[in-house]
């Protein structure tokens, strides 16, 4: 069944959030405490956590496999550390694609795993742990920001410049996680993912802002007609890139985050492709999502993020890049 990434009410103001404002207090105030009380775990080597402040779709694991390789090339040893949303395993576990599948680990943690050893556990401090016994020089965190278990000695927000933050509301009566305020008083940077097409930096105050976009990597996309589909926090996105490319996007369907396709959901896609003339195309994520049987039928849409600043990008990592080498 195909789903909206997330409730329409969270997009704009209305009455649904404001019946939900009660709530979206009780969990502000909930996440607040449990930051206040807790006793974080300090890691034998830097932390630099890559966090948002929305339910999904801000771009911040492509901003995590972007880190991965900038300190691999720096000699920092990065290991990757994520929950393994939608996976079954708990952790801490050294995550191995050949042997995993998204249904264990999540689809996040198998991208991660293909540019730099990743781990996944529910409980970070133990996962953090693990990386470090493991010979992590850097652990880089897939998300996070809101959980209070683990020092973060740097912590990135990434924010999409096209969505900014919704409605303004917490959950559930907006996207947000936690409010604006107390989030950027924890952040060393503002990540700005493509065009600010919401007005975000003027809402940033004083924080320090790194822009940057998502970029289709050439040639992943074939020319010609395609039939998209995807089921991350926000398709619309990936259906603009698909366009971008100059393929003839003929169809669009749009899955919850972090879907499990169905053998007839993947036939139904599949006879709407022929029946346009038109080849499959998917984000990443999706991809490790897909049976082995039908990846060679899918083509996929390769992303990567380009940086505006690139100095800036690299002052603000020196400090625990710097830490990283000396650990080794």
């Amino acid at each position: 069944m195909k789903l909206p990434p997330a409730p329409e009410f969270w997009n704009r103001p209305g009455l649904g959030a404001q019946l939900l404002e009660p709530l979206a207090w009780a969990f502000a105030a909930a996440g607040a405490a449990r930051r206040a009380l807790a006793h974080p775990y300090r890691a034998p080597v830097p932390v630099l956590c890559v966090g948002n402040l929305v339910a999904g779709g801000a771009g911040k694991t492509p901003v995590v496999l972007s880190l991965a390789r900038r300190l691999t090339a720096q000699g920092a040893r990065p290991h990757l550390l994520s929950r393994g949303y939608g996976g079954s395993e708990a952790g801490p576990l050294a995550v191995d694609p050949a042997r995993h599948d998204a249904a264990q680990v999540g689809d996040e943690a198998l991208l991660l795993a293909q540019v730099a050893p990743t781990w996944i556990a529910r409980d970070r401090a133990a996962g953090a742990r693990a990386a470090a016994a493991a010979g992590a020089g850097i652990i880089v965190m897939d998300d996070g920001f809101q959980n209070p278990s683990l020092v973060k000695d740097r912590a990135l927000l990434v924010v999409d410049g096209g969505y900014g933050f919704g409605n303004g509301r917490v959950m559930p009566a907006g996207p947000l996680r936690e409010r604006v305020p107390a989030a950027l008083a924890r952040a060393d940077a503002v990540v700005l993912m493509g065009a600010d097409a919401d007005g975000v930096a003027a809402r940033l105050g004083g924080a320090r802002v790194l822009r940057a976009e998502l970029v289709a990597v050439a040639s992943t996309v074939p020319a010609g007609r395609v039939v998209a589909f995807a089921g991350i926090g926000r398709p619309e996105k990936f259906f603009r890139t698909v366009a971008a490319t100059g393929a003839i996007v003929v169809a669009r369907h749009a899955f919850a985050d972090h879907h499990r396709y169905g053998a007839a959901e993947l036939e139904r896609l599949g006879r709407d492709a022929e029946a346009a003339g038109a080849r499959l195309v998917t984000t990443a994520k999706d991809a490790v999502r897909l049976p082995q049987a039908w990846r060679a039928r899918v083509s996929v849409l390769e992303v990567e993020v380009r940086w505006q600043d690139d100095a800036a990008l690299k002052a603000l990592l020196a400090p625990v890049v710097a830490a990283a080498l000396r650990h080794g």
